[in-house]
C-alpha cells in the first residue's frame, strides 16, 4: 500500500492508517506498509518509526490483519535499528529489501540480510527487485536464506524464471510473491502463489477474486478480463504511483500526493 503525504510532502500518518482501515473494511486481511509502493526509500528512519508506532496501537487492525512492514535502507545500521523496533511489536512480519544505488556484492547482501533477520526475529519475505535497486540477489543466496526458519518466501520482481529453479530445491511451504499485476497470469503458471498487489488498493474485491480464480484454475470470464484490463491500464499507464494515489483520493481517502520528482506534472 502507498504512504500518505501532505501537500508539503511531509508524512501523513493518519491518512496512511485510514487507508489500511479502508482495505480492512473491504475484507483485505494482509497489507504491506512502507514497501516500494509506499515510497520506502524516501522515508527517513524517524518517519518509518512514526508509521510503525501508529500502526502498532491500532489493536483491531493488528489483531485481525497480517500487517507487514518493508525493511530496507541504504544504511544497514538503520535497517537493523528499524528491525529491532519491529521485533518489539505485534507486526506479523517483514519484507526485506536491498539498498538502491550502492550495489553490494552477493556476500555483502547476504550478511546484510542475516543481520536484519536476526534482529527483527519475525517471519521474513525476501524482496529481490533489480530494476529498482540495481542489485540482483543470486539464486544461491536465495537458496541459502530459504534455509533460515524465519524466511517464508520471496517477492521476485526480477527474472521470473528463477522461480522454476527455486521450486525444485526449496521446501514445499515456501511462498512466491508476484509484485503487481503485470503478466500475473504467466507468473501463476510458472509457480508464483502469492500476490503483492498494487491495483487492490483501488479495486480490492476485483483483484482478489481474479487472483484466487487463477490459483484454483477457475475460468476467467470475458467480462472479468475486460474489467481487469481496464484497471491495469488505469494504474500502469504513465506514472503508476501517481495514478494509484489519484484513484485512492477518489475513494475519499486522503492519501495525498507523491514526493517529487513524482507528481511533477
Amino acid at each position: 500500500m502507498p504512504t500518505a503525504f501532505f501537500k508539503d510532502e511531509s508524512l501523513n500518518v493518519q491518512g496512511t492508517i485510514d487507508h489500511i482501515k479502508y482495505l480492512y473494511n473491504k475484507g483485505i486481511k494482509s497489507v504491506l506498509v512502507g514497501g516500494s509502493t509506499g515510497e520506502q526509500h524516501s522515508l527517513n528512519l524517524k518517519e518509518k518509526m512514526d508509521l510503525l508506532n501508529a500502526v502498532s496501537i491500532e489493536e483491531e487492525l493488528i489483531n485481525n490483519m497480517e500487517i507487514l512492514f518493508g525493511v530496507s535502507s541504504i544504511r544497514q545500521l538503520e535497517a537493523v535499528e528499524f528491525g529491532k523496533a519491529i521485533n518489539k511489536t505485534k507486526i506479523a512480519g517483514i519484507l526485506l529489501g536491498y539498498p538502491p544505488y550502492i550495489l553490494p556484492t552477493q556476500e555483502e547482501a547476504l550478511r546484510y540480510s542475516e543481520k536484519i533477520i536476526e534482529q527483527t526475529n519475525k517471519p521474513t519475505i525476501i524482496y529481490n527487485n533489480p530494476k529498482r535497486t540495481g542489485f540482483d540477489l543470486s539464486i544461491n543466496n536465495i537458496l541459502f536464506l530459504s534455509k533460515n526458519d524465519h524466511v517464508i518466501g520471496i517477492k521476485e520482481a526480477g527474472h521470473k524464471d528463477k522461480i522454476k529453479k527455486l521450486k525444485d530445491q526449496i521446501k514445499n511451504d515456501f511462498y512466491y510473491y508476484a509484485g503487481g499485476e503485470i503478466d500475473l497470469e504467466d507468473k501463476v503458471q510458472i509457480g508464483f502463489n502469492r500476490l503483492s498487489s498494487i491495483a487492490a488498493n483501488i479495486s480490492p474485491d476485483t483483484i482478489k477474486n481474479w487472483f484466487m480464480k487463477m490459483l484454483s484454475n477457475q475460468p476467467i470470464t470475458d467480462h472479468e478480463k475486460i474489467e481487469i484490463s481496464s484497471i491495469i491500464e488505469q494504474i500502469y499507464t504513465g506514472s503508476t504511483l501517481v495514478n494509484l494515489k489519484e484513484g485512492i483520493n477518489g475513494n475519499e481517502i486522503d492519501i495525498g500526493i507523491c514526493r517529487s520528482p513524482l507528481c511533477n506534472i
